[in-house]
């Protein structure tokens, strides 16, 4: 499977974001092979080590890239070079410190799940990214990611699919993007799986064929953007304590490693986080289950739902089995009820609407699971 054998991208003036991954690397080079005009992106998210963070913490030089960033950039570099595609660094440093690492913050000590991937998305890759790089005066019709999702004409807007591969599907992530966004974005590896993006890698001789994919949001943990934490009591559902925590952020619902504690036979995982009273509550597995959530910052792409009543399948996290569901919209707020109870529903985390074919209808963040 190439891109060159879709005309679609000759001679298109295509900005691709690169992070140094097999997928944006290889991205780039096959839209280059298939006639496009092509430039490449990557966003600064990291301070210098001259450089102070804005809240006076340590730089975060390391967000999502790792500890290779600078080693990334002269891979980048040099490939852009040997397409003769021009490359450019936008530095977004502050508007990451102040839309996601400080969301992110607050979230957690809140005793919420944040997803720094959805934010980050919604508001820099496809916010300030993009802007940011028009504003410099760089030309280009479409913005392409190495994204597995599709998007698709429907009802006349661009709407979000499901990628292919259902594996490495991350309509998830993405969910948040609107059809006037999407109109100028492009997920050409919508339809390739994972190990045809790799073979295509290896065939057009790219060191980064059998790179190892990055995970982290943070590297090393999260100590770097918390500090020194409180510890506090773990309790049970009635309010015994069976032991100490090493600080909130450092647990999440349905979690059970790492927790130290024991309440009789039945193993317990971490149910609620009182972050006002500093606790970790934790229950028998069953009553992590929930038939209905609360949802806030809700959103629907398509107007002709509607948000009185329709049926979907709703993601409450990534790894999730989408479930079916009937969601009720009422302005920023939504309530969705299952047809099955589902486990672990953690406040902070997005709940995504799709249909049967895998469109994405909407979604919200998770306020509150509705545990009987």
């Amino acid at each position: 499977m190439s891109l060159a054998e879709h005309d679609f991208y000759k001679n298109k003036k295509i900005a691709v974001g690169l992070s140094g991954g097999v997928d944006s690397s290889t991205l780039i080079s096959l839209l280059k092979e298939a006639g496009a005009r092509v430039m490449g992106l990557t966003m600064k998210l990291w301070h210098d080590d001259e450089e102070a963070s804005t809240s006076g913490e340590l730089g975060i030089k390391e967000a999502c890239y790792g500890p290779g960033a600078k080693k990334d950039l002269d891979a980048i570099k040099s490939l852009c070079s040997q397409l003769g595609a021009e490359y450019k660094v936008i530095d977004l440093t502050r508007e990451y410190e102040e839309y996601v690492l400080d969301y992110f913050r607050k979230e957690y000590l809140s005793g919420h799940t944040p997803n720094p991937c959805v934010k980050c998305n919604e508001t820099i890759k496809f916010g300030f990214f993009t802007q940011k790089a028009k504003n410099l005066g760089l030309d280009f019709d479409y913005f392409a990611t190495g994204h597995y999702a599709r998007i698709e004409k429907r009802n006349g807007l661009s709407i979000l699919r499901m990628g292919a591969d259902k594996s490495k599907d991350q309509s998830y992530f993405i969910y948040r993007l609107a059809p006037s966004v999407l109109d100028k974005t492009l997920f050409p590896f919508g339809g390739f799986t994972k190990t045809q993006v790799r073979e295509e890698a290896k065939r057009l001789g790219l060191k980064v064929a059998e790179k190892a994919e990055s995970q982290d949001f943070i590297s090393g943990g999260y100590d770097i953007l918390f500090g020194e934490q409180k510890p506090g009591d773990i309790v049970d559902d009635a309010g015994k304590i069976l032991g100490r925590h090493r600080g909130i952020i450092n647990y999440t619902i349905g979690q059970r490693r790492g927790i130290g504690v024991s309440a009789g036979p039945e193993p317990v995982y971490v149910s609620a986080i009182d972050a006002a009273n500093n606790r970790i509550i934790v229950s028998p597995n069953q009553k992590l289950f929930c038939y209905a959530i609360l949802g806030r910052d809700t959103l629907i792409h398509d107007p002709a739902l509607d948000k009185n009543g329709f049926d979907a399948f709703v993601r409450i996290r990534q790894n999730h089995k989408p479930a079916k569901a009937r969601i009720t919209v009422y302005g920023e707020e939504a309530r969705i009820e299952f047809a099955q109870a589902q486990r672990a529903a953690a406040p902070g985390q997005s709940a995504v609407f799709y249909d049967e074919e895998g469109f994405v209808l909407g979604g919200c963040t998770i306020a509150l699971a509705e545990r009987g």
